[in-house]
């Protein structure tokens, strides 16, 4: 997949199928509407093309919110790449480009920009100033211009509609089952593997790998059954790498999320006990794939409660991921 920062002249690429969005999280409705641009350029003999923004829109128009991110930009292209689209280009997002009025938007990007012969919305979507932007916009845009417009319906779980702030709220619950239906896949954080203090291996011969804080969101604190890759590279800025494949072998585990409160500790840790694996791997990048909420972290009067309840944890995460082995779980 090709990755284009930002379009300073005319794309040449031929009857190009365009979906824009912001597409945090690449969830199962995104995937939908990649689908169809995929199945669309097919048709047409044309190119599929994704156009997302960075940053996401509402961490410049609402900054208070301080939105967290369910996908790195890497992670987004390494997703979006595995649905079959060709070009993905990202667009710098100002206050300055938010005051594009919707008219605009569609000539001097769609049309002028892209060449667009076919956009694929999301039936939500809205767009330019003020969001006034609509689909109903689009279509009488695209008889002008002469481009066409499909709109994709949402994805639904049970009576949920898939969205990526619906995925943020249930992992702030710590809802990681729930989330990751919605992702179809199972929700991850990234981190560097930094040097801890020690006590797993010293005091419950459990070792575990600490990792840096990672930029995305993180679950609700807890213990929680999840798998684990470890990565090639810990080139945070190749996104090429992050195209590919560089996270191989995948081990199953049992993850803390919190502070190490038996301990007194207040600064927040994110460490992952791993199965079966022994080595050094200081240095290298993690991904931790939640699979499972096995409780909420407590603090345990002795160390001899926490032992105990530490070798509980496993042996559950042992049986949860048995239980789900077919699960999607890994991108």
């Amino acid at each position: 997949m090709e990755i284009i920062r930002e379009i300073s002249n005319k794309l040449d690429y031929p009857n190009s199928v365009v979906a824009i969005g912001n597409f945090d999280g690449v969830h199962i409705g995104h995937q939908k509407i990649f689908r169809k641009v995929v199945e669309k350029a097919d048709e047409i003999n044309g190119t599929p093309v994704a156009v997302t923004f960075e940053p996401h829109p509402a961490r410049v128009l609402s900054p208070k919110r301080k939105i967290k991110m369910l996908t790195s930009f890497k992670d987004r292209a390494r997703l979006i790449s595995n649905t079959g689209i060709k070009v993905l280009v990202s667009i710098t997002f100002s206050k300055e480009f938010a005051r594009m009025e919707p008219d605009d938007f569609v000539k001097d990007i769609v049309v002028d920009k892209f060449n667009a012969k076919w956009l694929i919305m999301g039936h939500n979507y809205s767009f330019g100033r003020n969001k006034k932007g609509t689909t109903l916009l689009l279509r009488r845009s695209a008889k002008r211009y002469g481009f066409r417009v499909s709109v994709v319906r949402g994805a639904r779980i049970y009576a949920d509609i898939v969205s990526s702030s619906r995925i943020r709220d249930l992992l702030s619950g710590g809802r990681v089952c729930e989330a990751s239906e919605m992702l179809g896949r199972g929700y991850h954080i990234e981190g560097v593997v930094i040097k801890g203090d020690g006590r797993g291996m010293s005091l419950f011969q459990t070792p575990t790998a600490n990792i840096t804080a990672p930029a995305e969101l993180v679950p609700l604190g807890g213990v929680y059954a999840v798998r684990v890759s470890i990565g090639k590279s810990d080139n945070t800025e190749c996104i090429a790498c992050s195209v590919g494949n560089n996270y191989r072998h995948v081990y199953d585990g049992v993850a803390n999320i919190g502070s190490n409160p038996t301990f007194g500790g207040a600064t927040p840790s994110r460490e992952v006990h791993i199965f079966d694996f022994s080595g050094d791997i200081t240095g290298k990048r993690l991904r931790i794939y939640f699979i499972d909420r096995i409780r909420e972290e407590r603090k345990f009067p002795d160390i001899k409660g926490l032992r105990e309840n530490i070798a509980r944890d496993i042996e559950k995460a042992k049986q949860i991921l048995m239980r789900k082995k077919k699960v999607p779980c890994i991108d």
